[in-house]
């Protein structure tokens, strides 16, 4: 009792007292989180040895941040957190019945207390193993800083949760990787702040002019793969079961409710590639912490992996390899095993994600049951709608998982701008952000699906 509630009385963004929170209020809060983080992203820590980061960049863009600011640690936290619960949950080491009210709220605490533990622990450990390089006599306040900007992520996330649309951290992926998409395709400064045709358009029409057939091929195939990943994404959305319901007091008036085929969404896409971006980070803050390689991996001078699990659940650009023709066979044993890790997080954190976030087929049975709903040609008892949902819920979740990690992968390996995982994160947010809009308008105009949607 003492432990629930020292947990039910965490610091906490204020709830809506209102039960459906307006479009233009959850705009604004949504738009004032975006500037937000934005302004911390170029807020860089006081005592840190400038370009510590450097060698960190290419996991910028999967946790949501920009290192060397006061929000290094960017949703690292948050998502790490949410692993464990549900690696626990799913284990039953962790009892917690998330379909209740009590359960879910307990869930939720019990989440925020471990990022508030994984913001200490990651700050210093990024200080004290000189992942960010304090300057003499600043350690401290530099992980203060870094706490501090976790914190205020963590807050900020817990903001758009309750007063926006979808959440922080899927806002602060997008926002990130709009504008790494945007400077990758249109940059042209150099790192010596000189003139440079190093965005993608910008080299292609350089080569173009200077005859350059190697120079084009690397700067159009990755426009190209992008453009296929997102037209495959974009239809990928589109499918989906619909499931046709009845109002019990309204006759002759029926909905249909779909079902999508990446039923899970995009979280555990982001789960596996937060995975996957914690261990490279540690593994390198080992190796620069002990002076040699561990299990985890070991990394070159630009900080990619070149051994250890690093090297084999991460990808290399194969489709460039061949183009510059620096292909080695080594590189087809990872991509076999970096899609393979993919595809089987990206089936088992769906799993957890469907059976914890009340996706599952009973819960959703026990919504629509509560939302005076039930299914023509079917007796309206929860068990029966439960069973039939079944049929839908676990094959849908398999196939969304399979399809979501195997499209990340690929595209990761065939060299998509701003990474494939990053840019199918990208893709799924913003689609994700437009049906929360367009949920919104729907029970705007319908009063009656209040009790469907949750509003």
């Amino acid at each position: 009792m003492a432990l629930r509630n020292l947990l039910y009385n965490l610091p906490e963004v204020r709830s809506p007292t209102e039960k459906k929170v307006s479009f233009n209020v959850k705009l604004k809060w949504t738009l004032v989180i975006l500037v937000g983080y934005f302004i911390l992203a170029n807020v860089p820590l006081f005592g840190m040895v400038e370009g510590s980061m450097s060698r960190f960049e290419y996991l910028a863009i999967l946790l949501g941040t920009s290192f060397g600011s006061i929000i290094s640690l960017g949703i690292g936290p948050i998502v790490m957190s949410s692993i464990i619960l549900q690696l626990l949950k799913g284990a039953q080491i962790l009892n917690i019945d998330t379909n209740t009210t009590e359960g879910k709220r307990f869930f939720q605490a019990m989440q925020k207390v471990l990022a508030f533990a994984f913001v200490i622990f990651e700050a210093m450990v990024y200080v004290l193993m000189k992942g960010i390089e304090a300057e003499p006599g600043f350690v401290g306040l530099v992980i203060f800083q870094l706490c501090l900007g976790g914190i205020l992520i963590i807050f900020m996330d817990e903001v758009v949760q309750k007063w926006g649309f979808g959440s922080g951290v899927s806002l602060f992926i997008a926002a990130g990787i709009g504008w790494r998409l945007f400077a990758q395709l249109f940059q042209f400064i150099g790192i010596q702040g000189t003139f440079e045709a190093s965005g993608k358009v910008l080299a292609l029409v350089a080569s173009i002019i200077v005859g350059d057939g190697t120079g084009a091929a690397r700067a159009i195939f990755p426009i190209i793969v992008t453009a296929v990943l997102f037209l495959i994404v974009v239809f990928a959305q589109s499918l989906k079961v619909e499931v046709p319901l009845a109002f019990d007091r309204i006759r002759g008036h029926s909905v249909k409710w779909p079902l999508q085929f990446f039923y899970a969404g995009v979280i555990p896409v982001i789960l596996v590639s937060a995975l996957v971006a914690n261990l490279q980070l540690f593994g390198s803050l080992l190796q620069n912490w002990l002076g040699h390689a561990t299990f985890l991996g070991g990394f070159g001078s630009g900080g990619q992996a070149i051994s250890g699990i690093a090297f084999w659940i991460g990808s290399t650009p194969i489709l460039e390899t061949i183009i510059t023709g620096s292909f080695r066979w080594i590189y087809a044993g990872q991509a076999f095993f970096h899609v393979l890790f993919y595809v089987v997080f990206s089936v088992l954190f769906s799993f957890f994600w469907v059976q914890t976030s009340g996706m599952d087929a009973r819960s959703q049975a026990n919504k629509i049951i509560h939302s005076g709903m039930s299914m023509p040609g079917f007796r309206k008892d929860e068990r029966i709608l439960e069973s039939i949902l079944k049929r839908y819920v676990g094959p849908l979740t398999i196939m969304g998982g399979v399809a979501i990690g195997l499209l990340a992968s690929v595209a990761d390996l065939l060299g998509a701008l701003v990474g494939g995982t990053a840019i199918l994160l990208a893709i799924m947010i913003m689609y994700q952000f437009y049906q929360n809009i367009a949920q919104q308008h729907a029970v705007d105009m319908n009063p009656a699906l209040k009790g469907f949607f949750g509003a």
